[in-house]
């Protein structure tokens, strides 16, 4: 018998980080699982289940300069370790954020993701 082919766990949020910055909601939804979730570093519920997730991204989206830029990566396992400048529009302007994102993957998608939001800078108003 044939067992379907795993990928690797690199591979799942590489496709994650694509479909982010294509804004694609339907793509990044098919990443992650059913039953995700979503935190704060360490416990902070931001989204439980692909319904939360969804309103999350479709609300980030709206933003027209949205763009994560990969700084490095690490992989242990299953775990995927993203360190990234993700550039937002913010309520009091556009400006980057610094991010560090950590990703579990299990069966091929997304189960749970932390986030640890770091130092955000505004652009210079002209």
């Amino acid at each position: 018998m044939n067992q379907p082919i795993k990928s690797r766990p690199e591979s799942v949020v590489q496709r994650q980080l694509d479909a982010y910055n294509a804004k694609n909601v339907d793509v990044l939804m098919a990443i992650y699982a059913e039953d995700a979730q979503q935190f704060e570093h360490p416990s902070k519920l931001l989204a439980n289940g692909a319904v939360a997730i969804r309103a999350r991204f479709e609300s980030r989206f709206k933003e027209p300069n949205l763009q994560a830029q990969l700084v490095k990566r690490i992989v242990s396992g299953d775990i995927v370790i993203d360190h990234e400048i993700v550039t937002r529009t913010f309520p009091e302007g556009t400006g980057k954020i610094e991010l560090v994102a950590i990703y579990e993957v299990k069966n091929d998608r997304i189960a749970k993701a932390w986030f640890i939001f770091g130092e955000k800078t505004l652009d210079l108003k002209p």
